[in-house]
Parts: C-alpha cells; sequence; structure tokens
C-alpha cells in the first residue's frame, strides 16, 4: 500500500474518530489498556526492568499498580492524540492549560526573539499544540522533532501538531532554521523534548535520573547558549483525567553566564522531580537507558587513537 493511500485511510479513520465526544473514547482507552497490557504485553520488559531500576525501594506489588497506572495513562494519551484531529480550539485549552503564559513578556521585553522551552515525555505533550493562541506580540512556537520512518504516520503527526497555529522544525534543521528565525527577530518559542536518549555519538554529560546513571541530551543547551537565549521549563501536571496544567519555570535568561552542563543538569532535576510527583504519566516504554556509561566512555577512548 502506498504512502499516499495509507495516510488518506488514516486520516478518514483519525478524524472519524475524533468526532466522538471523550467520554466515549475514554470508554475505548479502558479497552485499548487492557489489549495493550494484558494481551500485547506492549514493551512490557522494557517498562517493568526501567522501574525496576527507578524505583527499588518500592515493592513488586508497588510496582505493578505503578505499571498499570502507567498503562492506563499511555492508552488515554493515544486517544487525546487521536481526538486532536476534532476537537475545539477551546475545549483544547481547557484541557491542557498553560497557567502563566505572562511570564514570557519580560524576556521579550529584554530583547529576546528566541526562548528555549524544555520539557519531557510527561502527561500529553502533543495536546501542547494550541499554546500559540495564548501569547501576544507574535510569538510563534516551533516544536523540534524527529520524523518517523513511517511517511504516511509521520505526515498524520505534522497534520495534529500544526492544526492550532505551532510549527514543526526536523531535527536535523534545528540549529540552520533557529538561526535564521534570530537573525529576522522573529520572536520564537522553540519547544525541545529534550528526556530522550542522545545518538550514540553525543553521549557528551551523564547524571544520574531516576536512580540510574544517565546521558542527558546537551543540544538546547548548546543551542541557548549560541543565541543567548532563555531557557524555560515546562513542569505538567495532570489534574484529573483528560485535564493538565503547564507551568512555566525560568531556568536561566543568562545562559552564557552558567557553567557547561548547568541548563541540562537544572532541566534534568526538574524533569526527574515532575516525574516523581506522579510517575504513571511519564512515558517508561522507550528504551531511556540502552547506553552504559563505561561502555560508551571506551568507545570515545578507541575513536580518538
Amino acid at each position: 500500500m502506498g504512502n499516499r493511500v495509507l495516510y488518506t485511510l488514516l486520516y478518514v479513520w483519525v478524524k472519524t474518530c475524533a468526532l466522538l465526544p471523550m467520554g466515549i473514547l475514554y470508554v475505548f482507552s479502558d479497552a485499548l489498556s487492557f489489549i495493550i497490557y494484558r494481551v500485547a504485553r506492549y514493551r512490557l520488559k522494557v517498562v517493568r526492568r526501567n522501574m525496576r531500576h527507578a524505583f527499588p525501594d518500592k515493592t513488586e506489588q508497588e510496582r505493578r499498580e505503578l505499571e498499570r497506572r502507567f498503562y492506563r495513562h499511555f492508552a488515554d494519551y493515544i486517544v487525546e492524540t487521536i481526538k486532536l484531529a476534532g476537537i475545539s480550539h477551546e475545549e483544547l485549552l481547557r484541557r491542557s492549560r498553560l497557567s502563566n503564559p505572562e511570564m514570557v513578556k519580560p524576556l521579550l521585553a529584554q530583547g529576546h526573539t528566541s526562548l528555549i522551552l524544555m520539557m519531557g515525555h510527561y502527561g500529553n505533550w502533543e495536546w501542547f499544540t494550541g499554546f500559540p493562541s495564548c501569547f501576544d506580540g507574535g510569538l510563534k512556537v516551533y516544536q523540534i522533532y524527529r520524523p518517523l520512518n513511517n511517511k504516511a504516520f509521520d505526515k498524520l503527526f505534522i497534520f495534529l501538531r500544526t492544526r492550532f497555529g505551532a510549527f514543526g522544525i526536523r531535527k536535523k534543521d534545528v540549529v540552520r532554521e533557529v538561526v535564521r528565525l534570530t537573525r529576522e527577530k522573529q520572536p520564537s518559542l522553540f519547544v525541545f523534548i529534550a528526556d530522550q536518549t542522545p545518538s550514540p555519538a553525543n553521549l557528551h554529560y551523564w547524571t544520574t535520573f531516576l536512580n540510574q546513571e544517565s546521558a542527558m541530551l546537551t543540544g538546547p543547551e548548546r543551542l541557548a547558549v549560541k543565541l543567548n537565549a532563555p531557557v524555560i521549563y515546562a513542569d505538567v501536571r495532570q489534574e484529573k483525567r483528560g485535564h493538565y496544567t503547564v507551568d512555566f519555570q525560568l531556568i536561566t535568561d543568562r545562559p552564557r553566564e552558567l557553567p557547561e552542563n548547568q541548563i541540562t543538569e537544572d532541566y534534568t532535576r526538574r524533569m526527574e522531580q515532575t516525574i516523581l510527583r506522579d510517575p504513571a504519566n511519564w512515558l517508561w516504554t522507550h528504551k531511556r537507558w540502552k547506553y552504559k556509561r563505561v561502555k560508551s566512555e571506551e568507545r570515545r577512548v578507541k575513536s580518538e587513537k
């Protein structure tokens, strides 16, 4: 099946499902959660290994309850993302509320045109695409993303993520596009989901994250220093099912004055606090700790010889 045909089928299916009210979609989510967790056992070994290492002091029963809650939230994430195709802008902002959009005003007033926003795979990060309307002064929102291998699914997600005025920048184009927009003095908020694993070539900074030695992405910090751009953290909280609140927290408005890796470390500590407040809402299925520091250091030494 060609990508164009597959995209058309996906688009029609998603648009049709998105017409259903959230209450009905959550009924489907409950069934989907059972299928993913109990039947397909989707990445269950990865989830259990991640949770076992992150929470060694929890009992087995406590971790099982946490994984059950995670899969319920994961199914909610799926149906909520589908709902993006049909949800109204007003309902989206009621369900995914930015508590303090005004905090960017003094940063723009200082003459900054580029702002770096760091967040994680927590809550429903796809629902934050409605935020462009929250800001005054022509501030545009750009999401940094890694294209999906399947072109039909990639096109579908681009449609969902840009429906309410946000823009996408592919990861490989981020430096060129951010520098261009900065030179054009276009007020811009660049959104990085920064809790994912760096590529093997970018294992530059290691710290402790969720009780484990973890390599952290340093790209957002390096870009902030290059542009002298303020860095903001998005603290996400689930108020109840299908309702999220985001609080912007300033990490720094003087990135060039900070020691190397301090921004990345600050982000890591804030992200960890967000997760520990309610761990079930983080994306435990990704292989966050697939690289080990000793092995990566050995590879680096060999490459330098």
